[in-house]
């Protein structure tokens, strides 16, 4: 059984710093694509980041583009989302993805193959 578990979501004050964490079973991260994205209140959910499965490509929307860094550990088959200069329009839950390894990064929650139950991360101002 393939699961997903994030961890790390937390009240923090605008500025502050967040490291959101996914921890993979069932499943080697290795032979995956990994992706961050999150959904606000009464919104859809949006892309955040996603990195090749070798760690050797990144794709980060320009909302978030040099706040925030995708990472990713096969050894501990765990993803890291380092999350810095936080907003409050940052305030969402956040899901982390797995897609089986592909050409391209994708953007699109659709591609996804496994999610996991997501983490709150609220932004206060």
């Amino acid at each position: 059984q393939v699961q997903l578990v994030e961890s790390g979501g937390h009240l923090v004050q605008a500025g502050g710093s967040l490291r959101l964490s996914c921890a993979a079973s069932g499943l080697s991260i290795g032979s995956y694509d990994m992706g961050w994205f999150r959904q606000a209140r009464g919104k859809e959910r949006e892309f955040v980041a996603a990195i090749k499965w070798n760690g050797g490509d990144t794709l980060y929307p320009d909302s978030v583009k040099s706040r925030f860094t995708i990472s990713r550990d096969n050894a501990k088959n765990t993803v890291y989302l380092q999350m810095d200069s936080l907003k409050p329009e940052d305030t969402a839950v956040y899901y982390c993805a797995a897609r089986m390894r592909a050409t391209l990064l994708s953007t699109r929650n659709y591609d996804y193959n496994y999610w996991g139950q997501g983490t709150q991360v609220t932004v206060s101002s």
